[in-house]
């Protein structure tokens, strides 16, 4: 499976600590999906695994805090960016 390109590693957390993106804690708000089907990433400590995550934004937060996001294993999550070609990409897409 070929990792999906225009996305960089964010953070690994254990489900519920603190992460940063775009400034924005995503714990605490509501993800809402966005429409790009699987982001197939490699895992950064095994990068031999490929694991696939889901496209969201930060509901209420502007400009769009886009990122991907899923489980590496139980209650672990990994967390994604788009880099500024997949971040136009994007919105180009959600607007």
């Amino acid at each position: 499976m070929d990792i999906s390109k225009g996305w960089e590693f964010r953070a690994i957390v254990v489900e519920g600590d603190p992460v940063d993106i775009a400034g924005t804690n995503p714990w605490k708000l509501e993800w809402e999906p966005v429409p790009v089907g699987g982001v197939v990433v490699a895992h950064p400590t095994y990068p031999a695994q490929r694991h696939t995550m889901s496209g969201y934004t930060l509901s209420g937060v502007e400009p769009a805090a886009l990122f991907a996001a899923g489980e590496f294993s139980n209650g672990v999550w990994g967390f994604y960016e788009p880099t500024q070609s997949m971040r136009d990409f994007l919105l180009s897409r959600i607007q």
